[in-house]
């Protein structure tokens, strides 16, 4: 007799909180047929039902990253909206936010980030991967201009070109988000913000927290912008998925 709907879907579920579970604690290196099922309390057998191959798992796996990155994303904008529900208007400030969300500057960015880094070295030696990738990061290139072209529009970013300048944003977060990773001493979620904001700083004509102007640590920046500190920084989204 087949199952009920309901029990597949449930199950589904649990098959996603133990992959995901499995990626927390060991990353894409730790990722088997075998660690999943054992987090799950199941056999291999029964995972072959979602996953015939390696690869399947894997693809899954950065699907559900995506998934739960957008969907976080998608939560925090609604608690950003503007009155009446709609969407936050477009400047620096939205340029500012979309760059945070892919530091690791709150725990949970920081366990997304660390899983998405460790899938490099999988997708490096498979094309289907390596091409998802590349996707995933053109795709964040692409939203990131359109902030950027509305910035220009506003006059709070000078002319230029606006892909050009969203691929040298997310050529600045990328590194610091690899930085940040490997030295968390280093580049603690404050650091992270203090230079990103240096960044954007550099690329509007404004000057930086270097240049003596920034608010003291653990005050609020002018316009509403975060100080040093990183409170009330956006809870961070994924190196892969900006």
């Amino acid at each position: 007799m087949p199952r009920p709907k309901g029990d597949h879907e449930a199950r589904r579920r649990d098959v996603s909180e133990a992959v995901w579970q499995v990626l927390a604690a060991r990353g894409f290196a730790g990722l088997t047929l075998r660690t999943v099922a054992a987090e799950l309390g199941a056999s291999t057998g029964l995972l072959t039902h979602y996953f015939p191959t390696k690869r399947a798992l894997v693809e899954y796996a950065l699907d559900l990253l995506e998934q739960r990155t957008l969907a976080r994303r998608r939560a925090a904008g609604t608690r950003t909206a503007a009155p009446g529900g709609r969407a936050a208007p477009h400047g620096p400030g939205a340029l500012r936010d979309a760059l945070l969300d892919i530091l690791p500057v709150a725990p949970e960015a920081a366990v997304g980030n660390r899983i998405w880094v460790s899938s490099w070295d999988a997708a490096l030696a498979d094309p289907v991967l390596s091409a998802g990738h590349a996707r995933r990061y053109a795709a964040g290139r692409d939203r990131l201009t359109e902030r950027v072209s509305a910035a220009q529009e506003l006059g709070e970013l000078p002319p230029g070109d606006p892909a050009g300048i969203a691929a040298g944003a997310q050529s600045f977060v990328l590194g610091l988000v690899v930085q940040a990773l490997f030295d968390p001493e280093a580049f603690p979620p404050h650091r992270q913000v203090e230079l990103l904001d240096d960044y954007l700083a550099s690329l509007s004509g404004r000057p930086g927290h270097h240049d003596g102007e920034g608010a003291p640590e653990g005050e609020e920046a002018p316009d509403g912008e975060v100080a040093p500190d990183g409170e009330g920084a956006p809870e961070g989204g994924v190196a892969g998925v900006p």
